[in-house]
């Protein structure tokens, strides 16, 4: 077992990363915190299909010699899913941040169970 988990590091870090973050999206209450959760878990995910792509022994996938078989490289697209992937990631962080301060502006708390509170009763909000 021991043996195993230390070939495999890669993917060990990479649930122990999704672990913590989906842990701080389920027992933090502050947003900023859930958003850092959120990423740490985009992290752990993009960690681990990073390593199931890689393949030692192969090159990365830029053809020189154009004799070498496809079996000669490793496959580009889990590459590209965590590039797509990153993109996304970014997008979706900005716009909570943006949405964050919204909130933030207009009932002065991040904590959820406070902005429940002062959703339901808006008079008390402003």
């Amino acid at each position: 077992m021991l043996m195993h988990l230390a070939e495999n590091y890669e993917e060990a870090a990479a649930v122990i990363l999704f672990g913590v973050g989906f842990m701080t999206l389920l027992f933090q209450r502050n947003l900023i915190r859930k958003l850092i959760g959120m990423n740490i878990m985009d992290t752990g995910t993009f960690l681990f299909l990073a390593s199931m792509g890689y393949i030692r022994g192969r090159k990365a996938p830029i053809v020189v010699d154009p004799s070498a078989g496809a079996d000669t490289y490793i496959n580009p697209v889990p590459a590209g899913l965590v590039l797509t992937g990153i993109v996304v990631s970014v997008s979706v962080t900005a716009i909570m941040l943006a949405l964050t301060v919204r909130l933030y502006r207009r009932y002065h708390t991040l904590n959820l169970d406070d902005l429940y509170l002062k959703s339901k009763h808006p008079s008390e909000g402003r």
